[in-house]
């Protein structure tokens, strides 16, 4: 979803438009994009790059996601971790554990070396724990320039159809 498309949220300033990015294809596409709709995530402009249930990655614009000192506001960076550790868990869990599993953040912790001020952020996430009742990933949050921002650890717990 793009910064445009957010009801609530500012779009980002002249100079901050993203850059051409790879969407996810195909029908968990349409899936993710309609789930976020009224969610945080479309709130703060994020996108999905790329994902499966190892990980993937997600940006999000730096404009209107800030603290009043102008820069990137770390619970934003935490959301955006948290946000694609959580997609890649869903499909984890709909692995081990059928099409309607679900998956819920159980722990959140954060290091934030430095932040930004302006731009695009994004979040990688890797695995590491993948089993059949937890997944936890790390996720390396990055500056347009690369540098990195934030280094964040995710677990959840995968559930089993109700």
């Amino acid at each position: 979803m793009s910064a445009d498309h957010r009801p609530n949220g500012p779009s980002p300033a002249a100079g901050d438009e993203a850059p051409s990015a790879p969407a996810v294809r195909g029908e968990l596409a349409a899936q993710l994009e309609a789930s976020f709709a009224g969610t945080l995530v479309e709130r703060l402009g994020m996108e999905v790059l790329s994902l499966d249930s190892g990980g993937g990655t997600m940006r999000m614009p730096v404009a209107g996601s800030t603290q009043p000192a102008g820069l990137l506001h770390g619970g934003a960076t935490i959301a955006l971790a948290e946000s694609i550790a959580s997609l890649a868990a869903v499909l984890r869990a709909r692995e081990v554990h059928g099409e309607s599993a679900q998956a819920v953040g159980t722990s959140v912790s954060a290091l934030h070396h430095r932040s930004a001020r302006e731009g695009w952020v994004t979040a990688t996430c890797t695995p590491r724990h993948l089993g059949r009742q937890v997944a936890s990933y790390l996720v390396e949050v990055h500056d347009e320039a690369g540098r990195l921002l934030s280094t964040i650890t995710v677990s959840t717990q995968l559930l089993p159809p109700r």
